[in-house]
């Protein structure tokens, strides 16, 4: 069944080409997601000030190396370009002005609600990791530390 669907658009663009059709679908420049430009993806999903805890701030847990490169990448954010995205327990509050799909929202009346790498609480333990983007290059550097939490059961 597959086989015979590729067979027909194959015979489909054949003849388009022949016919000398444009192309149907549209182009999308490629700064662009969900049609907004990069500066204001930063801005929806890196507010300024926020009320809640960013986790992506060192802590005793970080090991030496990590928290050198932190305070280099830190030291971009002023000169560079580069931006430190906040990391919080949950996405549900803090994104501004996002709204879901109709019937993908959710009604559950839970308040602790978390991300995956954000759900154990014990600093260190888990997931220590923190994300720098640099929006004109559209590049991001993490860096990440493993917790003892995240071996598995011995033996």
């Amino acid at each position: 069944m597959m086989r015979r669907g590729f067979q027909m658009a194959a015979r489909l663009g054949h003849h388009r080409a022949l016919l000398g059709a444009h192309r149907i679908l549209p182009r999308h420049h490629p700064a662009s997601a969900f049609g907004s430009s990069t500066d204001v993806l930063v801005s929806r999903f890196c507010p300024k000030k926020t009320d809640f805890k960013d986790f992506a701030l060192p802590n005793a847990s970080w090991c030496p190396d990590m928290l050198s490169t932190y305070q280099e990448f830190l030291e971009k954010t002023k000169a560079n370009g580069w931006i430190k995205l906040p990391s919080f327990k949950s996405n549900r509050e803090h994104i501004q002005g996002l709204k879901l799909p109709f019937g993908l929202e959710v009604t559950s009346d839970k308040k602790d609600w978390r991300i995956f790498t954000r759900c154990i609480q014990v600093e260190g333990q888990g997931y220590e990791y923190v994300i720098f983007f640099h929006p004109s290059q559209k590049k991001s550097v993490c860096l990440f530390q493993p917790g003892p939490y995240l071996e598995g059961a011995p033996g």
